[in-house]
């Protein structure tokens, strides 16, 4: 790649982070936000002070609300907004794409009554010549440790490996270490997954649970990831990788943790339209379990976690109940025959 600057589109929590991790590397970039009086907010005070506050933004780093501005002549292309707002985006964005730009999703969901993965939305907008530059960034990555310089290491999946290896060495440091893969499925199902099981995570942690009960959630969620995403066509190995049980790790257990955070307060009573309402940031696990729940009802998954936390969050079922209902199912054989 050229030493154009890098395009980032969504200026929240993870976009931010990602575009100052590469503002860091004295890259020019390009950070932009839906909404001009963030932008500005950002070039008058010299940080995002609503979705990052404590972080100085590098010289390097300018934010602005001008689309056009933002991707014309981009090196590569981030696109880091929320998933139910990504077609949006899409209408205006993909015709300003370059020609030869890598495009990289940091974006984590299944989206709504469609039940499309980020990429299949992608490839729904990308003419076929573009869509070999599509990749996908995911992996166990708190926004604000990323803006920190704490050492993390994240996966890049994408169908081109050229396309894959210009986007590792794009965003590696020493600081920040990249792996690739071909596997798009098993990554996109990963990243998005592991929300809802946050969330039930958060649930089990909120109503007083131990660490046996995080244990077994984790473990037997993973399990229920890697079910959906071999029907899909991943590979399971994927899901024992950073973009699986890696970020599985980091959002059940991570104080940073939004979703997790849900499941705490669901636990505590608080009914969900009040807890969405409260929150300056997206907690993608939501809108996600629903998807998941009617993905694996569509494709005849057994995904009991994630029933149980759709019946929780969309028929409003006591929490302490779907625990029971968890703990008292049939009995059945730990390991899947895939």
């Amino acid at each position: 790649m050229t030493d154009r600057h890098v395009a980032v589109l969504g200026a929240g929590s993870w976009g931010t982070a990602l575009a100052k991790h590469l503002a860091d590397k004295n890259i020019e970039v390009r950070l932009w936000s839906r909404r001009e009086d963030h932008a500005e907010q950002m070039r008058a005070t010299g940080e995002n002070e609503t979705y990052l506050p404590g972080f100085k933004l590098p010289a390097t780093l300018h934010p602005t609300s001008d689309l056009e501005h933002a991707i014309g002549n981009a090196r590569a292309v981030v696109c880091v907004t929320p998933s139910h707002g990504l077609r949006e985006l899409l209408n205006h964005a993909t015709g300003l794409f370059p020609t030869d730009a890598p495009i990289v999703s940091a974006t984590k969901g299944i989206e709504n009554d469609s039940l499309l993965l980020v990429s299949e939305i992608f490839e729904q907008y990308l003419p076929p010549s573009k869509q070999r530059l599509f990749t996908c960034l995911s992996g166990p990555s708190f926004a604000r440790e990323v803006a920190q310089g704490i050492p993390t290491a994240v996966s890049i999946a994408g169908r081109d490996e050229k396309v894959a290896l210009d986007v590792q060495a794009l965003f590696s440091t020493d600081r920040f270490r990249v792996y690739t893969t071909s596997d798009l499925v098993g990554v996109e199902l990963g990243g998005a997954l592991k929300n809802v099981m946050a969330i039930a995570a958060g649930i089990a942690d909120g109503l007083g649970f131990g660490h046996n009960t995080r244990a077994a959630l984790i473990t037997r969620g993973l399990a229920e990831m890697g079910r959906l995403a071999v029907k899909l066509g991943g590979d399971p190995i994927t899901l024992a990788g950073l973009s699986g049980m890696g970020d599985l790790v980091l959002t059940c257990t991570g104080d940073l943790s939004r979703n997790r955070s849900v499941g705490m307060e669901l636990a505590r009573g608080r009914k969900i339209a009040d807890i969405v309402s409260g929150m300056a940031m997206v907690a993608e696990g939501v809108r996600t379990a629903k998807s998941a729940y009617e993905l694996a009802q569509r494709e005849d998954v057994y995904m009991p976690i994630v029933g149980e936390i759709y019946e929780v969050l969309y028929k409003d079922k006591p929490p302490i109940e779907a625990v029971v209902s968890l703990m008292t199912r049939p009995a059945r054989p730990e390991r899947d025959d895939y």
